[in-house]
């Protein structure tokens, strides 16, 4: 009996699996945990529904950008009209919406008008508190670096977001698919730093005392999501070059495994690694299988080194993610980008991001137990 419970205690090195709500509930930062999390929430909102904004052509429906005035939607119907007014001078209404109607207009600028709204919500929503728990302490200045970080962050985005509308405006019908996609990597690094700072005040970050025998599971957890973020910053090149609608076929793409050309659709041939919609899209597609690779890595390595039991679990669900995201990318293609699924695919995006993040804590802080009693030895000192 004593040997059949002596194998099943923690191995050396071992962090049991501890449910993430039942510490972030019981956390003595609870009231900050909730607020992060809130933010957290209206941040992924914000992506998911700028993806909608985008795939409906709603982004350049409001031409200037008021950051007072702006708060309050047209209330009368002269309002309405000037508003479709400014936007018929548009290169996207010149150039694509000449038969749009009023109604019609109604649509897409709610449509942008809710995300511009929700925007300023979620940073007053971070901002506000945040004076409130320095003021109290809560947030010891000495630890509020990352939290200013997180305020100066939602101002830039603020500002990046108008940066790329702005390029919609002036002469051609749609924005600049190297704002967009910065657009979608400020949006990221702010929820990333709100989730480390969660995880944080969660778990928090004291070293462990095996610290060098983690290096290389570290590395590559590192690198797992330096390629993570490679990937998702082509998502972003493909969805500002619309080249999702390149191909609708896969694994051949124009019945090839590599179609020609691929090199050649700009001058220097580097630019069409950024700029050629066809060969931005074939980086995307196949750049997926990277991101696998380097998860097994990562899944390998804690193996290997009898890494801890929660690690491996977290990592095999990496790994389905992964699978899933290429299943929904491949979707993507083959139906010829339907507006559901491709939200489907940028959300699992997101919650990839977040499990990256989440494996990379727990490899840094995990604090190790004590190393299991054998069972030989628990019986002789009963015995004893």
């Amino acid at each position: 009996m004593l040997g059949a419970q002596a194998s099943r205690l923690p191995g050396a090195g071992e962090t049991p699996a501890i449910p993430f709500f039942e510490e972030f509930m019981h956390s003595s930062n609870k009231a900050i945990n909730i607020w992060l999390a809130m933010v957290g929430f209206l941040v992924v909102f914000l992506v998911i529904f700028g993806g909608w904004v985008r795939l409906t052509r709603s982004g350049l429906s409001i031409v200037e950008w008021k950051i007072i005035t702006g708060i309050l939607p047209p209330l009368t119907q002269e309002a309405w009209e000037q508003e479709f007014t400014e936007y018929q001078q548009s290169p996207e209404f010149q150039k694509i919406n000449r038969s749009m109607t009023l109604e019609d207009y109604e649509f897409i600028y709610y449509n942008e008008y809710i995300h511009r709204l929700v925007a300023r919500l979620t940073g007053m929503l971070f901002v506000l508190p945040l004076f409130y728990f320095l003021w109290k302490g809560a947030i010891p200045w000495r630890k509020s670096g990352i939290y200013l970080l997180i305020g100066l962050g939602f101002a830039f985005q603020g500002w990046l977001g108008w940066y790329m509308v702005s390029s919609g405006l002036i002469d051609r019908p749609s924005v600049s698919h190297y704002r967009l996609t910065a657009h979608l990597l400020a949006a990221l690094t702010l929820l990333a730093l709100c989730f480390w700072a969660g995880l944080n005040n969660v778990y928090g970050t004291e070293r462990p005392l095996d610290r060098p025998q983690r290096k290389s599971a570290q590395a590559l957890a590192i690198l797992m999501v330096v390629i993570l973020v490679v990937q998702i910053s082509y998502g972003g090149l493909v969805a500002g070059l619309k080249a999702g609608h390149a191909s609708n076929s896969w694994p051949l793409m124009f019945g090839r495994l590599i179609p020609p050309g691929l090199l050649s659709y700009v001058e220097p041939w580097w630019k069409n690694l950024v700029e050629a919609p066809v060969t931005v899209h074939y980086i995307h597609r196949w750049f997926a299988f990277v991101v696998l690779l380097a998860t097994f890595g990562v899944y390998w390595v804690a193996r290997k080194r009898g890494f801890y039991t929660a690690v491996r679990q977290g990592v095999l669900w990496m790994l389905g993610l992964v699978c899933l995201q290429i299943a929904f990318g491949v979707s993507v293609i083959w139906f010829r980008v339907p507006v559901w699924l491709a939200l489907v695919h940028q959300g699992t995006a997101i919650t990839l991001l977040l499990a990256s993040l989440f494996l990379n804590h727990r490899i840094r802080y995990a604090q190790p137990l004590p190393q299991a009693i054998p069972a030989t030895k628990s019986v002789k000192a009963v015995v004893n």
